[in-house]
């Protein structure tokens, strides 16, 4: 994996540790109880959280209970019809990156990718190690392999476009990732979505949410004409091929609970944290 990305990212592994230390032990968890656990000084320990989370590990705290979800939902709800149109606003934050979004004929779409090159690789991310993917229009697919492993996120994605021609080529991408994970800030980001039109629809819905808010199930039928169609929309976010980019951690249940996430809830548990504190840090 590219060092700086891996430097960036810094051992998700190192992090979930930390993370699950900060939800065990909770707000009487002093900095050196967790520094010692972690076999770390007081000082890196703190440094090195702080650079990937945004702010110290006690105030990473709060975003970690499990009410934070309800909470998200009373104060950043997005109302997706009012939502910006990237969904990836705000000045000085990781997301300030421009996504242009193409998506496959649904014709395209039912061959099974036959006739398409994708380009595939691994790298690390501030969530783990990533397996991108794309064509020569963008990236078409991001998965995660910390919850799974490596081998099962690898077959998840080839599963979905069965007849496509698959090239290992991480050189190809780098430049979309190192955009895409907030290595550099600049460069477009191109996405090509290869999905069912529901699906399609469903996606482009979820873009509209901007970084640090969440919306529901039922907003995102609503938003698309399909107030009735919860459950089928919910299949939608779950097969998500582009995750992260198209955020469907942000999407929530009613009632405050995380639903699912296709790549693992300590995943998603992890991503909703960490644009939480960064977005109000």
């Amino acid at each position: 994996m590219p060092d700086d990305l891996q430097q960036e990212g810094y051992h998700f592994h190192v992090m979930r540790r930390a993370i699950e230390l900060i939800d065990g032990m909770g707000e009487q968890a002093s900095l050196e109880q967790l520094a010692g656990e972690m076999g770390m000084s007081p000082a890196h320990f703190q440094r090195v959280f702080s650079r990937w989370a945004g702010v110290s590990p006690k105030r990473f705290q709060q975003y970690l209970t499990l009410g934070h979800a309800k909470a998200l939902l009373t104060d950043r709800f997005t109302t997706l019809e009012t939502a910006h149109a990237t969904g990836l606003s705000g000045s000085g934050r990781l997301h300030d990156l421009f996504l242009r979004w193409e998506a496959m004929s649904p014709g395209d779409y039912a061959k099974g990718g036959a006739g398409l090159t994708i380009y595939w690789g691994w790298f690390e991310s501030p969530f783990g190690p990533a397996l991108v993917m794309g064509t020569n229009k963008g990236l078409c697919g991001i998965g995660f392999a910390s919850e799974s492993g490596e081998e099962a996120a690898f077959e998840d994605l080839l599963s979905r476009w069965p007849k496509a021609d698959f090239v290992e080529d991480p050189m190809f991408l780098r430049p979309w990732v190192l955009s895409a994970f907030g290595v550099q800030q600049e460069g477009e980001v191109p996405l090509y979505l290869i999905g069912s039109p529901l699906q399609i629809k469903v996606w482009e819905a979820l873009m509209r949410i901007p970084s640090g808010q969440v919306t529901t199930y039922s907003e995102l039928a609503g938003s698309i004409g399909k107030p009735k169609a919860v459950r089928a929309v919910g299949t939608a976010v779950g097969r998500n091929p582009i995750s992260f980019l198209i955020p469907c951690h942000r999407a929530l249940r009613k009632s405050g609970g995380l639903g699912g996430y296709h790549w693992g809830l300590p995943v998603k548990r992890a991503i909703l944290a960490w644009e939480a504190a960064r977005a109000e840090g």
